[in-house]
């Protein structure tokens, strides 16, 4: 790999020298704080040699892998930039400027970080219901009998709560007391307040307004925002002898009132207004919104924003038990990702993307779009223009048959039955009728568009990558195998449950993620130390059969400059399974505000086939199997 050309060829087409403010790097991605976003030229930066992915949420950022020091070394050089930094004077004089192109990736980025952790909580309490549903409906389960009532309490107490959990996360994104936070939002449903204020309460002779916060999160959200004010005040102010007591009890006291009398009843109108507006323009533009909001959604996913409009899907449940317009437009969506892949699979002769592709058609089919988002669709317009098309016919259909959704969950196969309606029966049927359309339309449209890409630069065929790949690294012998085993002690997760798209829609690779019980990162097998980042928070190494694993501690731990970082290895250090790589400090991560998560992947592309073990595993059992072809 030319990392020279590379450089220059990012550095064009992010705009040049002048449009960059600032210029870092982490150790997977080349991260660039533009003057203008627009003058980047996204696609012409995905077909350089050497890149992986773009992503642009607030900064923009270039997935490299584990070459990104040599191509950063390069970009200084070419924009001769000092420290990374471009003109700085310039940046500072556009820092407003900047500030303000922000405020929206700031507010997206709040509201991301306060739903998407109460997501999983929300999809099992409403598939749950939904099942239930279906139970009641085919007579094996009696809605009236004790049994039901107490396994819909399950997914009631889920929502009835909302306003405790909301305030749990948005004091973990605000970096405040999360208990206490939750505290002054519990006393929203505490029965005693409740009865209070239905009797026409009072606050010093000031009169309260009777509102029922119960599946509320606005309320909720405001008044954690307050009392973070209120926190970081009486921290500065109070004396450290009294401050265990002292900050929490005056932050309650005003906070609670505050929120009661004005910041309660404001934040539950902006949730109705906010309802109440997009059920005006599904009422006014009825099934043509639904289509055309699912036409959007491959472009709305791909920069984060449908997650903009959880709240408004969470309020619309809450108030009415349905919803309308984002679900039905993401089911015809999420379908069509899925059909799509299916005839990518069948079409294509490239047997690295006939992989990628069937893969990603499975998670497609059960709610996870991504993998087909990043991996197929937007790098390839034939299969963009089908998934819009059948997205958006798909949509219109579900539109027009008023098709409505009632779990805050991505539709798929596996949760159809949330489209399950006592009160319209007809409903699910609709729905299925939709999953065809979109289907049938999706994998037609792509099966007969499809035209294998032509190479990028500096690409080969199938059987040429395998060579060289062979090539370049002495070390590999045919079919040679290695197992890597549980690199750090804790819980093992799926990559894709991973919060950062890079790592979870596999662009970096194949790999498996553990959140940590224990501050010590273990070799998984034998090997050699290529790269420690300076920050000492990611480590790559090469195995004894040539492919190699990338190590990465946390998510966006880049940002805590090492600190609670200590690296035990250099480059070039060989290592045996076992030793210790990295010691790190899980509470102070944590306690910073950042996800502990260790991401391991296989970051060789070429040459060689990932397995992640299957079924029960013992302890030392291996995860991953890396096979030379």
């Amino acid at each position: 790999m030319n990392y020279e050309k590379t450089a220059k060829d990012i550095l064009n087409y992010v705009g040049g020298k002048q449009n960059v403010a600032h210029l870092g790097h982490c150790a997977t991605r080349l991260r660039f704080t533009l003057k203008d976003d627009r003058q980047a030229d996204v696609e012409a930066i995905k077909k350089v040699p050497g890149v992986l992915d773009v992503v642009n949420k607030g900064q923009f950022q270039v997935v490299v892998g584990n070459t990104v020091v040599e191509v950063y070394d390069e970009l200084v050089k070419a924009g001769n930039f000092e420290g990374g930094t471009g003109d700085e004077a310039d940046a500072k004089s556009n820092d407003s400027k900047r500030e303000k192109k922000k405020i929206g990736s700031m507010i997206l980025d709040f509201f991301v970080s306060v739903f998407q952790p109460l997501i999983p909580a929300m999809a099992g309490a409403g598939i749950l219901k939904s099942m239930l549903l279906l139970l009641s409906v085919i007579g094996l389960i009696d809605s009236k009998g004790s049994t039901y009532i107490v396994l819909t309490s399950i997914s009631g107490a889920v929502f009835y709560f909302l306003p405790i959990l909301v305030a749990l996360t948005a004091a973990a994104k605000l970096k405040v007391n999360h208990v206490v936070a939750a505290a002054a939002m519990s006393v929203l449903l505490f029965p005693d307040m409740i009865a209070n204020l239905g009797s026409g309460a009072s606050f010093l002779s000031i009169p309260l307004t009777n509102v029922n916060y119960a599946s509320q999160v606005f309320p909720s959200i405001l008044g954690v925002i307050f009392y973070a004010f209120m926190e970081r005040f009486f921290f500065k102010v109070s004396p450290k002898p009294i401050r265990v007591f002292f900050v929490p009890m005056m932050s309650l006291l005003l906070t609670v009132p505050v929120t009661l009398g004005v910041l309660g009843p404001l934040g539950f109108h902006l949730g109705t207004y906010l309802t109440a507006a997009i059920l005006f323009l599904f009422s006014n533009f009825g099934w043509v919104a639904v289509g055309i909001l699912a036409a959007l959604l491959p472009f709305m996913i791909a920069t984060g924003m449908h997650k903009a409009l959880t709240p408004y899907v969470i309020s619309a449940i809450a108030a009415s038990g349905k919803e309308l317009l984002l679900l039905p437009a993401l089911f015809a969506h999420n379908m069509a990702e899925s059909a799509a892949s299916f005839a990518v699979a069948i079409r294509t002769k490239d047997t690295r993307l006939r992989g990628v592709a069937v893969s990603s058609a499975i998670s497609a089919m059960f709610g996870i779009a991504e993998p087909a988002l990043y991996g197929v669709t937007l790098q390839r317009k034939r299969v963009l223009t089908s998934i819009v098309i059948s997205s958006l016919i798909g949509g219109l259909s579900l539109g027009l048959l008023g098709v409505a959704g009632s779990t805050v969950v991505s539709p798929s196969l596996a949760s159809i039955s949330m489209f399950i309606d006592p009160s319209n029966k007809m409903n699910f049927v609709y729905a299925i009728l939709g999953l065809v359309i979109s289907y049938v339309l999706s994998f037609v449209l792509t099966l007969f568009l499809w035209k294998d890409d032509a190479q990028r630069p500096g690409e080969s065929n199938a059987v040429d990558n395998k060579e060289s790949t062979k090539s370049m690294n002495t070390v590999v012998r045919s079919k040679e195998v290695v197992a890597i085993k549980q690199p750090v002690q804790g819980k093992i997760i799926p990559l894709t449950e991973v919060n950062d798209d890079v790592f979870s829609t596999k662009s970096m690779g194949e790999g498996i993620a553990v959140i940590p019980s224990k501050g010590e990162l273990y070799a998984p097998t034998d090997g050699i130390i290529k790269m420690v980042f300076r920050t000492q928070h990611a480590v790559a190494m090469e195995t004894a059969n040539g492919s190699e694993l990338l190590f990465h501690i946390g998510i966006d731990t880049v940002k805590l400059k090492g600190k609670f970082f200590e690296s035990q290895v250099k480059i070039g250090d060989q290592v045996k399974a076992g030793d210790i790589l990295v010691k790190f400090d899980i509470e102070g991560i944590i306690e910073a505000g950042y996800d502990p998560v260790l991401i391991t992947v296989v970051t060789s592309r070429e040459g060689y086939d990932v397995q992640c073990a299957e079924g029960n595993r013992k302890d030392n059992d291996p995860l991953m199997f890396i096979t030379t072809i």
